[in-house]
């Protein structure tokens, strides 16, 4: 077995690979794809060399990890994407580059009070339960065009986009139509929103689908498993 940077890279150029095929497929330039390398199950080293690699956008989904390895690995662009908790707003907003996983108005109207508090501006995606699962959490889809007033009326808050994640299965076609849909709620949301809101992003795709989510038009890969699976533990 190779180092840990050996076998990062050569995951790294397959990733590239099937996520340039993707893009010929669909008719898109490979450039417009950001890999978010999740780095929840492994330690600060890991996540220091995907950096060196290139890799400088990183995501954890527990708050305390985010903070934790922000402050050991320079250079990164921390996303934060999993639940996050109002109580754990305050210390997240000054690590994080974007917030994927805002699932409630409670939390959005959280995150807008203490962006204003830090005089600070948070940027985020509205997370959408596209797959209709009971345990997913975030918006229903009939809900998101409702949220623009909302959210123009929220200076503390730039909306980037949308998040979804699909159903878990063996077949990644299965993933198409939730992928599908937030690609077409974006395309309602965005002229609701003024102009300060870019809701230019689709974070959807993880190591199972990844390849259907770019045909559909991700702009934010969220990979763990088929990255960094079976690597130095956190």
């Amino acid at each position: 077995m190779g180092s840990i940077r050996e076998i990062l890279s050569g995951r790294l150029g397959e990733i590239r690979g099937r996520v340039a095929g993707a893009c010929a497929r669909s008719g898109r330039d490979p450039a417009t794809v950001t890999l978010v390398g999740v780095t929840k199950t492994v330690g600060h080293e890991v996540a220091r060399a995907l950096v060196e690699l290139g890799v400088a956008d990183l995501g954890e989904n527990r708050p305390q990890e985010l903070w934790r390895k922000a402050g050991l690995v320079s250079g990164a662009r921390w996303h934060a994407i999993g639940h996050l908790q109002r109580n754990k707003v305050e210390r997240t907003l000054p690590e994080v580059s974007l917030i994927h996983s805002c699932d409630s108005a409670r939390l959005l109207e959280a995150i807008n009070a203490e962006a204003m508090g830090q005089e600070r501006v948070a940027r985020v995606l509205l997370e959408v339960n596209c797959s209709g699962e009971d345990a997913k959490q975030g918006f229903e889809p009939a809900e998101v065009p409702g949220l623009a007033a909302m959210l123009n009326r929220m200076p503390g808050i730039e909306v980037h986009g949308l998040m979804t994640m699909a159903a878990i299965a063996d077949n990644p076609e299965s993933a198409r139509p939730a992928f599908r849909r937030l690609a077409a709620l974006a395309r309602e949301l965005r002229p609701l929103l003024d102009g300060r809101h870019p809701a230019t992003q689709l974070s959807m795709g993880m190591s199972g689908d990844f390849e259907v989510a770019v045909e559909e038009g991700a702009t934010l890969i969220r990979l763990g498993t088929i990255l960094v699976g079976g690597l130095e533990p956190a």
